[in-house]
């Protein structure tokens, strides 16, 4: 199948409220213009030097969200246009982004990554560290960031009802913070979990937001 029907695909089975980012980390301009063409405008990147090489070749109207473990000396390179950050793990990271916003005469929306997975590889705070985060006063000094939700990965495992819990207990996380802070209550709405083997369990746990790469544009090159 084309990128363009796979799209229409994966969008047809996609809940209304739910957000599609297309990851196209890896994948030539022209298989992300043919997305492009069939609609789509948020991409999802992993790494700093791609995204920007990419966004200067591409349509002005691209969202372009940096996915990938981003490390503080590169956030100066997409402070410019990137429109989110999923994968925000330190306040170290939070407060570069803040001065490079800062800089560009920009607020930058992030999304705090928590660690649910049953892997080491996974970068991301635990449920105790995010609360502490976003009630010190130094993460509320922070006048250049806004946190627009939490991201989150579950363990790569053959395991559904593993993945459906993890993604659970995310999704209560969610929750516990928006209600504790009544100031988040209009901009802290997305809830970005769900990748291309896990989107649909992701979606059923209530997430907002999905990242999918192989399903859109295969698993290898591009094909037509």
């Amino acid at each position: 199948m084309s990128i363009q029907q796979n799209l229409q695909k994966i969008k047809s089975d996609l809940p209304t409220q739910v957000t599609l980012v297309a990851i196209s980390k890896t994948k030539p301009v022209e298989a992300i213009l043919e997305a492009y063409n069939s609609g789509q405008r948020i991409f999802g990147e992993n790494k700093v030097q791609e995204m920007c090489d990419k966004q200067l070749l591409l349509p002005t109207d691209i969202q372009w969200h940096i996915v990938g473990h981003l490390q503080s000396n590169k956030v100066k390179y997409i402070a410019p246009f990137v429109s989110l950050i999923h994968a925000v793990d330190s306040l170290k990271l939070l407060q570069e982004i803040n001065k490079q916003a800062a800089k560009n005469n920009r607020i930058i929306d992030c999304l705090l990554q928590i660690y649910i997975a049953q892997e080491e590889t996974k970068f991301g705070f635990n449920f105790e560290e995010a609360e502490q985060l976003l009630s010190s006063p130094t993460f509320q000094d922070l006048k250049n960031v806004r946190i627009v939700g939490l991201m989150g990965m579950a363990s790569n495992t053959d395991n559904t009802e593993q993945v459906r819990m993890e993604f659970r207990s995310l999704k209560n996380f969610f929750d516990k913070i928006k209600n504790q802070d009544s100031r988040l209550e209009t901009t802290y709405t997305i809830l970005s979990m769900g990748m291309s083997s896990d989107y649909t369990i992701a979606i059923e746990e209530g997430s907002t937001m999905v990242r999918i790469g192989s399903s859109i544009f295969g698993e290898r090159g591009y094909a037509h």
